[in-house]
């Protein structure tokens, strides 16, 4: 069974223990790291390799069993089953690591609220919002550096507030979500403010992904733009 990441690794605001391996487990199954009908290890072994209690575990797997990603056979076990839908709180993260999966977590860099700057491409129907710096890992490996400007017109991102998953907090706090995204995928210099603590310095080309995201009204409602070290993690999409 693929290595979770490590659960000690956490910001105040991370989603909780279980969901994150839930969504953990979705992803792995989602990149067919585990197969349709694998068994996975006994849970106690696997809340040991997790570094989690039990029951945290068999909350997870709970989660993972409500979106028919997994039967579990009393007596016998739990098998993966791949015929269900995942309905990720990341189902729109479209990293992965090269050998496929892994648990999106960021670090926050700042949050802002601001006037949209000129160079920023047109979006939504406001000239503000809010404009969230990150550093992305996949499990505990740095992959990418974003920035996500969301209209002023849906509301305000508030940091103290801020989860690991933007998208359940425009659910949870906000009271939208998003139905539809368009990327557009090149190659391009990291940014100015890129961290020293990045796996590249600033200037360094490499992955960039730019996105537009739409709820449930005509205009776009968020803008985005990513860059990822290609030695790190791929830009995946998968049909089904």
């Amino acid at each position: 069974m693929p290595t979770a990441p490590n659960q000690a690794i956490r910001n105040p605001n991370a989603l909780p223990v279980y969901v994150q391996l839930a969504e953990f487990l979705i992803r792995e199954i989602e990149s067919a790291r585990l197969l349709d009908g694998e068994r996975l290890p006994p849970e106690r072994e696997m809340a040991t390799k997790m570094n989690v209690s039990v029951g945290t575990l068999r909350k997870a797997l709970a989660e993972v069993e409500k979106r028919g990603m997994l039967e579990r056979i009393q007596g016998s076990g739990n098998y993966v089953r791949d015929a269900g839908k995942g309905d990720s709180v990341y189902a729109m993260f479209r990293l992965e690591l090269p050998e496929g999966g892994g648990l999106p977590r960021a670090d926050i860099l700042s949050v802002d609220v601001m006037t949209k700057p000129e160079d920023l491409p047109k979006f939504g129907t406001s000239m503000r919002g809010s404009r969230v710096r990150r550093m992305r890992y996949l499990n505990d490996t740095l992959i990418a550096v974003e920035e996500i400007w969301l209209d002023e017109s849906c509301g305000i991102i508030e940091a103290d507030l801020l989860s690991d998953s933007l998208y359940r907090y425009y659910q949870r706090q906000l009271g939208f979500w998003i139905t539809r995204i368009e990327d557009r995928v090149r190659i391009a210099p990291l940014p100015s403010w890129t961290p020293p603590t990045f796996t590249k310095p600033a200037g360094t080309v490499t992955g960039f992904i730019e996105r537009y995201s739409w709820s449930d009204k005509p205009n776009t409602v968020e803008y985005s733009r990513t860059w990822f070290d290609p030695d790190q993690a791929v830009y995946v999409q998968r049909l089904k």
